[in-house]
């Protein structure tokens, strides 16, 4: 009897431990850390209080940080969580392969790491990922610009003109970004159809340090001065951006330069920022990826909750995400773009925006 009672008590203890009994209010006990790279952006505030307040309603306790775009302050930010006894961490690296030191301490610890929205590179104590179908996002601003240009239509004698911008080197997801569209607009390229009078279709020379407006902004009034673009100067149909913070810098120079919206080159983005879909509806940017953060906080929460009842978290795709320790199993959410055509059903009526904000 004796030695049945202790084996029920080790029973019961581990099944407290992951919540294997089923019991939510347990959740009360547990920390989830949250560390997201920058107040900065419009995007990663909207994650980070997105993905508070699903685990606070799911019953976590939650340790949310911003880490001001700067690399020691993210990793401070993260030492910090493991030692104050998180049991997870949620992770929106600002530089994908510069975590592996301190995640080597979580994983001594057992803490579980699901990278969030950015794939956190060579390290073996990231767990999953769970972002939006990043190759899917190039591929659907591609497809646009081949829409929207008639390039199906058109030859080498009758060319479109057209400059690349993607985000930061350190970020990952740039590779499939950057990647998904020239997987659809290179072959447009190739054949003279698309022509970039300044050369620079390489991901390095399209990269944009931390995605910023301003370095964008810099860019490319460079490009419009060496180029000579203008109204009536150098014809600019179109310039590829990867999101809405490098669009708006792009956007900021080519009404500088005296674009109007009568005569404005077609600006793809991503993330629908507020100020992007007020671009949107003066005319001077056409399109933004809508990536629904509250749907992506969902499926995080859902993976914080069967990690914690020792069970496997919802997956979608284990052959894509590499971060060369193996491959990540990684939950895909699917993204949408809009435009001045959809975003009221899109963004107002779900309930993503007020009318308001847009105004």
């Amino acid at each position: 009897m004796k030695k049945f009672l202790t084996v029920l008590a080790a029973s019961l203890a581990i099944c407290g431990l992951f919540f294997s009994c089923g019991n939510k209010g347990n959740a009360s006990s547990v920390k989830v850390g949250v560390s997201m790279p920058t107040k900065d952006l419009q995007r990663w505030n909207q994650d980070g209080s997105n993905m508070k307040a699903q685990l606070e309603k799911a019953g976590y306790k939650v340790d949310l940080q911003f880490a001001a775009n700067d690399i020691p302050t993210q990793i401070s930010q993260i030492e910090n969580m493991i030692t104050s006894g998180c049991k997870v961490l949620v992770i929106a690296s600002i530089d994908g392969t510069a975590l592996s030191n301190v995640l080597e301490q979580a994983g001594k610890k057992n803490v579980q790491v699901i990278a969030y929205d950015r794939l956190i590179m060579n390290s073996k104590a990231v767990s999953y990922y769970a972002t939006f179908d990043n190759y899917k996002v190039g591929t659907i601003q591609g497809d646009y610009l081949v829409e929207k240009l008639n390039l199906k239509n058109r030859s080498a004698k009758d060319p479109v003109y057209m400059e690349f911008f993607t985000g930061d080197p350190g970020d990952n997801n740039i590779n499939f970004f950057f990647g998904g569209a020239m997987d659809v607009l290179k072959p447009y390229l190739d054949s003279g159809v698309i022509v970039c009078p300044s050369g620079q279709t390489a991901k390095a020379q399209a990269a944009t340090l931390n995605w910023s407006t301003e370095e964008a902004q810099k860019r490319m009034e460079n490009l419009i001065t060496s180029n000579k673009y203008g109204p009536k100067g150098s014809k600019l149909d179109a310039v590829y951006c990867s999101n809405d913070s490098t669009a708006n810098g792009v956007t900021n120079a080519l009404l500088a330069a005296g674009y109007t919206a009568d005569n404005f080159p077609i600006i793809t983005g991503q993330d629908c920022d507020i100020i992007a879909v007020k671009n949107m509806l003066k005319g001077t940017q056409a399109m933004s990826i809508f990536k629904d953060t509250r749907t992506l906080a969902s499926k995080v929460v859902e993976m914080v909750d069967a990690i914690m009842k020792g069970s496997n978290p919802p997956v979608n795709d284990t052959k894509t995400y590499d971060n060369g320790t193996g491959v990540i199993p990684s939950f895909l959410c699917e993204p949408v773009y809009g435009s001045v055509d959809n975003y009221k059903e899109l963004l107002i009526d779900s309930g993503y925006y007020t009318e308001d904000q847009l105004k």
